[in-house]
């Protein structure tokens, strides 16, 4: 390991890895600096926390009564294994994704190396770099388990086929290693993020036959169905309608259906179609604008002679080359026709492409490609530091998440009246209170919710004019937290109780007939 990084900082140069180092201690220490947000984090954190309160590793929850079918359990399982080593924090949610992304680098950097890239070294600052590895590798998704998985398979099969005889076979387990996870990750996406691209390769380099020997795909692919189907029997067992959903709901109309209804869960995300592409542009900032320029530069260098290719550039190793382009590039193939899809569905293409930039980097001249990669490097710490000085001193991550309110309940030292959210579903709530906070959807309805009990009620600000009137002088003013006001709503008269009953039936009224 020392010989490791001693040939690294060579290869990278002091500045470079210094502020490799820098970045790397600066992710892990801000795992704990700020608190998890709506409304991604605050959902996963609080059904990996229900997950490891309840001991149900089977069916994961998204309310006490309703199950989540959104999604597969690794990452879940990870993180509610964390919360239970080291209690229910943002420390401990966020540090298995963390962990993960540290193995991805690990894994990308040692397939560089396997497939006798010049400079390995190079994929390190191109890959960690990355504006959306770098913010997913400190949040509690479930993307970072998907993109293990790709990458052990994506790094797996070339390495079974080009690696070193004695490391094929291991490779080739990998590979399935890798599939497997991403059954567990995300679902079938994931093997067709893998297949796609490798099927791609061995029709475009006519290696298919080849490939279909090379692996064992009707033994090893019968083992993988045996060792991940089990869950999903299990799961549709527990909950009947979960197969149903995720694959027809969450693999088929999510993507198909721009502006789909039927998600149980949020919201669908309707983009125009192609606009994975641009995602894709700015998930791999700054590397998007640098080594654009690079190559520019590169061009002009050698038009007037001042640089020449390598002797074993990237022309002599283009099958090489193809791969990592088929692979880096299928997630914006496969969801180019989708409408419904976020950002982070590029996440898988970022270590081939980081790979692929490496490779052609590693056969310019060593200085120019010095210089090249301390300025991205430069750039996306600039970036990043402001991005934590954002969230934590500009207090962006505060006003997503009801972290804030529940710390100024708990200060009242009246943790036996509840705490009720009113208007607006935070997750982050009920991981913060432990899953006892309320929810109380309509503002109307607040006269309603216990009416003869003490309530603590926490309205955000903005919605404090939808608050019904009669309720008003029963509200006592705790204090205002992140985007939210806190009140102790005291039992109020029958008179009180009445009239906010009454004119809130007349406002559902009026509701009903403007709807009809």
């Amino acid at each position: 390991m020392p010989r490791v990084l001693t040939d690294t900082r060579q290869t990278l140069g002091t500045a470079t890895t210094c502020v490799l180092v820098f970045l790397v201690v600066l992710r892990l220490a801000s795992l704990a600096g700020y608190p998890l947000m709506d409304t991604t984090e605050g959902r996963y954190g609080e059904i990996a926390r229900k997950m490891a309160e309840r001991g149900d590793w089977i069916t994961p929850w998204f309310t006490d009564s309703e199950p989540f079918w959104g999604k597969p359990p690794l990452a879940f399982w990870l993180t509610a294994a964390s919360m239970r080593i080291f209690g229910v924090n943002e420390f401990a949610a966020r540090l298995p994704h963390f962990l993960m992304a540290a193995a991805i680098v690990v894994l990308t950097f040692d397939w560089a190396r396997r497939a006798g890239m010049r400079r390995p070294a190079y994929v390190l600052p191109l890959l960690a770099t990355t504006v959306l590895f770098w913010m997913v590798s400190g949040a509690v998704t479930t993307d970072m388990a998907l993109c293990l998985g790709t990458v052990l398979s994506m790094r797996g099969f070339w390495l079974a086929l080009q690696g070193p005889a004695e490391h094929r076979r291991r490779e080739t387990w990998l590979f399935f290693a890798g599939l497997w996870i991403t059954l567990l990750a995300k679902g079938p996406v994931g093997c067709v993020l893998i297949l796609l691209p490798v099927g791609v390769w061995s029709l475009w380099t006519r290696q298919a036959h080849s490939v279909w020997r090379a692996v064992p795909w009707l033994r090893s692919g019968a083992l993988l169905v045996a060792v991940a189907a089990p869950w999903y029997a299990f799961a549709e067992a527990r909950t009947p309608g979960f197969l149903n959903y995720f694959f027809i709901g969450e693999h088929w109309n999510r993507f198909v259906v721009a502006g789909w209804q039927g998600d149980r869960y949020g919201s669908a995300h309707a983009f125009p179609r192609g606009t994975i592409w641009l995602f894709l542009a700015g998930a791999i900032f700054p590397w998007s604008i640098v080594v654009p320029l690079a190559a520019w530069r590169a061009r002009q260098r050698k038009s007037t002679g001042l640089q020449a290719d390598g002797a074993d550039g990237t022309e002599a190793r283009p099958s090489l080359m193809r791969y990592l382009l088929v692979c880096g590039l299928a997630p914006c193939v496969v969801f180019m026709a989708a409408g419904n899809i976020l950002w982070t569905y590029v996440l898988p293409g970022l270590p081939p492409l980081a790979l692929a930039a490496a490779l052609w980097l590693g056969d310019r001249d060593d200085g120019f490609a010095r210089r090249a990669l301390l300025a991205g490097t430069l750039l996306a710490t600039a970036l990043f530091v402001g991005r934590l000085l954002d969230l934590t001193a500009g207090g962006r991550a505060e006003a997503k998440s009801a972290e804030a309110v529940v710390q100024l309940y708990r200060a009242q030292l009246q943790t036996e009246v509840p705490l009720a959210f009113v208007q607006e579903r935070m997750f982050s709530a009920a991981f913060y209170s432990g899953g006892r906070a309320l929810h109380v959807a309509d503002p109307l309805r607040l006269a309603h919710e216990r009416p003869h009990e003490p309530l603590f009620v926490a309205a955000p600000r903005s919605a404090l004019v939808l608050l019904p009137q009669a309720v008003w002088p029963c509200l006592q003013l705790v204090g205002d937290a992140g985007s939210y006001r806190l009140f102790l709503r005291k039992p109020c008269a029958e008179r009180s109780l009445a009239m906010a009953s009454h004119a809130s039936a007349i406002q559902e009224g009026r509701d009903g007939e403007w709807k009809n």
